[in-house]
């Protein structure tokens, strides 16, 4: 059994940063990509960045250039770094730990972010 635990959502001013964590324990910890993803009510799930092993990690256009995805194997932690935060990036960021590139794989129970004006 695989567990994905998010970390690091909050609250914070416009222009402030946050970094979330991403956390993957359990069996077959030895995941090839990880996504990450953010809802608001009503809305489906976006995909923010799809980042592979190889280093190659890609950006929905609104976040790049703000966010960046890092990753610690030896914690099985990934991590999105966010900055310069508007209040349209308010959402629940999910991150979904993949052992396939294209493959949606686990996913964790959800951060909340909310960025004030």
């Amino acid at each position: 059994q695989v567990q994905v635990v998010e970390s690091g959502g909050g609250l914070v001013q416009a222009g402030g940063s946050l970094r979330l964590s991403c956390a993957v324990s359990g069996s077959a910890t030895n995941m090839q990509a990880f996504a990450w993803y953010r809802q608001t009510p009503g809305k489906q799930r976006e995909l923010v960045a799809l980042s592979a092993s190889n280093g190659r990690t890609d950006y929905e256009p609104s976040v790049k250039g703000r966010f960046t995805t890092s990753w610690d194997n030896a914690k099985n932690t990934v991590y999105l770094q966010m900055t310069n935060l508007k209040p349209e990036d308010t959402a629940v960021y999910y991150c979904n730990a993949r052992r396939l590139l294209y493959q949606s794989g686990f996913w964790g129970q959800g951060t909340q972010v909310t960025v004030s004006s």
